[in-house]
């Protein structure tokens, strides 16, 4: 259905993601795309470009979506599922009597509502009754004020939604506060800085990580790690007998999985492995971005005819959140990981091709269409071969994290 998108995820209070915020670059300022195509147009798209519906894009969870003035006047599309769909309603859309009756017509049709970018003005109260969520950007309003107004958000029994909330001090702050949802990337980023060394069960993951960066391939030395990892052969298991990786062999061992899969390949999910098991004890979505970031880095790597042996662009998008993973600084941890110096000078900050699909990434994780168009421009990649690209590392995000969270719910790519 949807070509040109990007997502953005809100978490709960436990640091589970609760929904995904959509972002459309083929519709006004971001909002729901309301130009009616022609059948030969939606061919075209579908045959050129990967398409998502709302459930490929959310995997499944809430979608909050914005939509343009014609559309919320008019009636919401009929396609759309009130029981997923979170509408948002701003007061720079319509005048505010209007947006009133809106809200009321939206609350009408079964719809959840979220009010964004609330500015705690009194004058909003008489929307509390017909909105569910309120979301309050806190970069656009001082501390004393948001805590003044809380009692009385609290007490119209609508949920809050702390938006731009960009580091863990933060996160900290407004959920004392009691905000329930947090939108920002707060969950990608390390936490305070406890030990310059990682310890010896952490280490011997690192060292998975520098084998899927080497040239060579030592598969005695990663065979003996992962036969004494009950965890470990568990996962590896999962990955490689996943759909979106191998959708006709059954795969029994670590050996079966090289001669299947190919030693590229292989280490690729060697390095995810080992992140995974890092992630132990941090929110799912960042190692989910991570898969995304590394899929599409990789693509981007492919497109660019850059070797892949070994995958540097997976590896650069893979362990580009390392830090907050590992709560250390990046250069610390590179100083302690084996790996390809490409990817390390990438990671560190430094500039080149890989350090580039990293900016690329980001600017789609954010809906920098203009800076999409730029590098695209750089990279001598149609743009829209890129949102192509950005969308199936989307739907191989989601498949691949269901063998990482056996209790996720699939997704219907």
């Amino acid at each position: 259905m949807f070509a040109f998108i990007a997502r953005q995820p809100i978490l709960d209070r436990q640091r589970d993601v609760f929904a995904y915020e959509l972002l459309f670059r083929d519709g006004k300022n971001n909002c729901f795309p309301d130009t009616v195509r022609d059948e030969r147009t939606e061919k075209l798209i579908a045959k050129h470009y990967l398409t998502l519906g709302l459930d490929d894009i959310s995997c499944n969870k809430k979608s909050f979506i914005n939509f343009q003035k014609e559309t919320l006047v008019n009636g919401l599309p009929s396609v759309l599922d009130p029981a997923n769909v979170v509408v948002e309603l701003s007061d720079a859309l319509l005048p505010h009597d209007t947006l009133l009756d809106v809200c009321r017509q939206v609350k009408d049709t079964g719809f959840t509502i979220a009010l964004d970018d609330h500015n705690l003005d009194p004058k909003w109260n008489e929307y509390l009754p017909y909105v569910d969520i309120v979301k309050v950007n806190v970069m656009q309003s001082d501390y004393d004020g948001v805590a003044k107004s809380m009692p009385r958000l609290l007490d119209s029994n609508v949920k809050l939604v702390a938006e731009k909330i960009d580091t863990q001090q933060d996160f900290e702050i407004y959920l004392d506060m009691g905000f329930d949802y947090f939108q920002g990337y707060f969950f990608a980023k390390p936490e305070a800085i406890k030990q310059q060394n990682l310890p010896t069960s952490q280490l011997t993951l690192v060292e998975l990580m520098g084998v899927s960066s080497s040239e060579t391939f030592d598969i005695e030395r990663v065979n003996s790690v992962i036969e004494h990892d009950v965890g470990l052969s568990y996962m590896l298991l999962r990955f490689v007998n996943n759909p979106m990786v191998n959708k006709r062999y059954k795969i029994t061992s670590l050996r079966h999985a090289i001669t299947y899969m190919g030693e590229v390949e292989l280490k690729k999910f060697v390095a995810l492995l080992a992140l995974a098991n890092l992630n132990d004890n941090k929110p799912i979505e960042l190692l989910h971005l991570s898969l995304v970031r590394a899929k599409f880095c990789d693509l981007v790597a492919h497109e660019a005819k850059k070797g892949d042996n070994p995958p540097v662009g997976f590896l650069v998008g893979l362990f580009s959140l390392l830090d907050a993973i590992l709560d250390q600084n990046m250069d610390t941890l590179l100083n302690q990981l084996p790996i390809d110096d490409e990817v390390k000078f990438a990671l560190s900050g430094g500039q080149n091709d890989l350090s580039i699909y990293l900016v690329l990434a980001r600017a789609f994780e954010s809906a920098n269409w203009l800076k999409v168009i730029r590098i695209a421009g750089l990279l001598k990649i149609d743009q829209k071969r890129l949102h192509s690209m950005f969308n199936q590392a989307i739907v191989w995000g989601n498949g691949l994290r269901q063998s990482v969270s056996p209790h996720f719910p699939e997704t219907k790519a």
